[in-house]
């Protein structure tokens, strides 16, 4: 008796140290439900990029995770009552990109923990956390540099166009960050003999007359600033500027895709693993205001070719060298 006792306890044992710690795995039978505010409009290469890191991580929807995705599809108005609702349905964890959706999630509650997954300004100068080492509260993750990228985004914009003078800003007026976005950049502009002309654009509508106004203003190159209205409407920015002879600027690879001439902007890949590396974190236990808000480290140049050539431009070497990706 004694002997079968002494086996059925080391048994246990060793199963107890061959399977996971507590703290590294998910609490068994345990659904999790994560909230998710977005501009766009709708599931797409992003967002199944963080499902894709979830499940790498054990996070399976339809098995151990619900996510509440919650689109805008431009209209950032929407986004206090999308983060009211995923209050209501008690999530664990809101993940909201951009400004706008993390301060409305932040307004929303200030006890579920919310990891920004792409907040387009630096969040202590919009008020989200205290610092960046130490954000208090309930918020942390990750923001994108955005308008500190804008110079240089203008000198690669120069070195494509050498006799660059004059470069229309297409930017959303009642985007805060987006106004920030023009100011760095006159001032950028200034150091580069380039004249910078804003023109906002606030709804879908307006679109065609902002092209057609940069047209007007003789603008040679067309620098986008990205906000959750362009997103949305980025397949018709392209087609519009490449349209007008517009070589166009981005800050986001998807507006390349969508036939923009290139980007400049921080890797989402990297952004995206960081991010949920925060989600698992928090749900194993760790709290928001102990993990410090991080900035991209690696970016990215993205080049589309076909748009280059229905330009009539030619890359010069040195630009097309430096490229992280080609369209062809």
């Amino acid at each position: 008796m004694k002997l079968r006792t002494i086996g059925l306890i080391s048994s246990l044992v060793l199963g107890l140290l061959a399977g996971p710690l507590p703290t590294e795995a998910q609490q068994a039978g345990k659904v999790y439900r994560i909230g998710v505010l977005s501009n766009s409009s709708g599931i797409g290469r992003s967002q199944k990029r963080l499902q894709q890191y979830l499940s790498e991580l054990g996070y399976v929807e339809g098995k151990n995770l619900v996510i509440e995705w919650r689109f805008s599809k431009g209209d950032v108005t929407r986004q206090p009552a999308f983060a009211a609702d995923l209050v209501r349905l008690k999530v664990d964890c809101i993940i909201p990109f951009g400004v706008l959706p993390t301060r409305a999630a932040k307004q929303a509650t200030r006890t579920i923990p919310i990891v920004m997954g792409n907040a387009d300004d630096d969040p202590v100068r919009q008020n989200l956390v205290s610092s960046l080492e130490r954000p208090g509260g309930n918020v942390t993750g990750f923001f994108n540099i955005g308008s500190d990228l804008s110079a240089k985004r203008l000198e690669l914009l120069k070195e494509t166009v050498p006799k660059l003078s004059r470069v229309a800003i297409l930017f959303d007026p009642a985007s805060v960050p987006a106004v920030v976005y023009v100011k760095k950049s006159e001032a950028a502009a200034r150091a580069m003999g380039v004249r910078i002309q804003p023109v906002g654009v606030r709804v879908s509508e307006d679109l065609e007359n902002a092209i057609q106004a940069a047209v007007k203003g003789r603008a040679e190159a067309l620098l986008v600033v990205h906000t959750g209205l362009f997103q949305v409407l980025r397949t018709r920015v392209a087609k519009l500027a490449t349209e007008a002879h517009l070589p166009s600027m981005h800050s986001s690879s998807s507006f390349v895709r969508a036939g923009g001439l290139m980007s400049y902007s921080a890797n989402s890949r990297e952004r995206y693993r960081g991010v949920v590396a925060y989600v698992d974190r928090i749900l194993k236990g760790a709290k928001p205001s102990d993990l410090p808000v991080q900035q991209p480290t690696k970016f990215e140049l993205v080049i589309n070719l076909k748009t280059a050539k229905a330009l009539g431009l030619t890359i010069p070497p040195a630009v097309l060298f430096r490229a992280n990706k080609v369209i062809k």
